[in-house]
């Protein structure tokens, strides 16, 4: 049975992964972070030691349950596939880029969702550019862009990633002295790590079997007017906002959210990077999750974009810092310089006159 040709059970399916959302954020994780993919990228790096910001290091054990659960249900399915050799250093820039944009925003799209849900007003305005950002990415996509096609590799290959992942972060647990973990701040707000990690699972198998992607949810309506994935994203937002309202973490407003900033412009422009660099990449940042788990080298090039630009977006100061009392937080004129120049270089991957064949 394919679940994703039928709407009421990708609805249903939204919902259930709404749910595991809420029960993460109501056992340790941050609320409005409860499941987010640049975040928990972010402070992996972090643990890795790829970079000293000592609030953000954390073995994120959802990323380890990505894999493995995207990877064991794929195999199940016979749904796996190995597979390379489409553009991968155009794939590479793509997911630094949409790190960028999603450490200015100050989260990924699943993220924005959240936030959203929790009434942060300053996510709508992201959100509006991540729309914006997808439209873009869908007229370079009519006038003819496309990263090539991949081709069949060995089977051991497309698993490099999830084995190898899922042994750093079992490394992490078996020896800890070996990576970083944040005594303050974000990174030390976690679940269980038993808790993390099944969720992460489930959240794999579910994601993959109903091809989950924030981008592709809104492409879709745009290219088809298809509702399909994006009853995904609505069943996930409507149970994170019971969720919210009954933890008692929905406040409406610009001001005073957590982990976030009022700088408008820059929320806009972060999230259109995402979504622009997202639809040339074939997806979300959750998606090249998935899809390295289920066998894509290709999305694996991508994910190791969104890892080593976590790292370089906090050694070099391009992530926004969060609105509080004493400062008005946003990115600082690095970030802001890197956003532009990042979203410049989009352009140019997404319009640049093809060659005749």
């Amino acid at each position: 049975m394919d679940l994703a040709k039928n709407k009421v059970t990708l609805l249903i399916a939204g919902a259930i992964l709404g749910v595991l959302a809420v029960i993460l954020a109501a056992t340790g994780n941050p609320g409005n972070m409860a499941f987010c993919i640049a975040c928990f990228i972010r402070d992996s790096a972090g643990a890795m030691k790829l970079h000293q910001a000592a609030i953000v290091q954390y073995m994120r054990p959802e990323i380890a349950g990505l894999l493995l659960g995207a990877f064991v249900i794929s195999l199940v399915t016979k749904e796996y596939r190995s597979t390379a050799g489409s553009s991968p250093m155009t794939r590479f820039i793509l997911g630094f880029i949409m790190m960028v944009g999603a450490l200015v925003f100050l989260g990924c799209p699943l993220r924005m969702i959240i936030r959203m849900s929790a009434g942060d007003l300053n996510a709508y305005v992201g959100a509006v550019g991540f729309v914006a950002g997808i439209f873009t990415g869908t007229l370079a996509l009519k006038k003819g862009f496309s990263l090539g096609r991949s081709h069949e590799t060995s089977a051991l290959s497309g698993a490099v990633l999830p084995i190898a992942w899922v042994l750093l972060f079992a490394l992490s647990i078996f020896v800890p002295a070996l990576f970083a973990f944040s005594e303050s701040g974000p990174g030390s707000m976690h679940a269980p790590v038993i808790l993390a990690l099944l969720a992460g699972i489930i959240f794999g198998i579910v994601a993959q079997r109903i091809r989950m992607c924030t981008i592709g949810g809104i492409r879709d309506v745009i290219l088809m007017g298809n509702l399909d994935l994006f009853a995904i994203l609505a069943g996930f937002f409507v149970v994170m906002l019971v969720g919210n309202i009954a933890l008692g973490k929905f406040t409406l407003g610009f001001n005073g959210q957590p982990v976030a900033h009022a700088q408008h412009i820059w929320n806009f422009l972060g999230l259109y990077a995402v979504g622009f660099a997202g639809v040339l990449a074939g997806g979300c940042p959750l998606r090249q999750i998935i899809l390295a788990g289920q066998g894509s080298s290709d999305a694996a090039v991508t994910f190791l974009g969104l890892f080593v630009g976590a790292a370089f977006c906090h050694n070099f100061g391009l992530a926004s810092s969060a609105a509080s009392a004493e400062a008005v937080g946003g990115p600082g004129t690095a970030g802001k310089i890197t956003l532009i120049i990042c979203i410049i270089v989009t352009f140019i991957i997404g319009f640049m006159p093809k060659k005749n064949k």
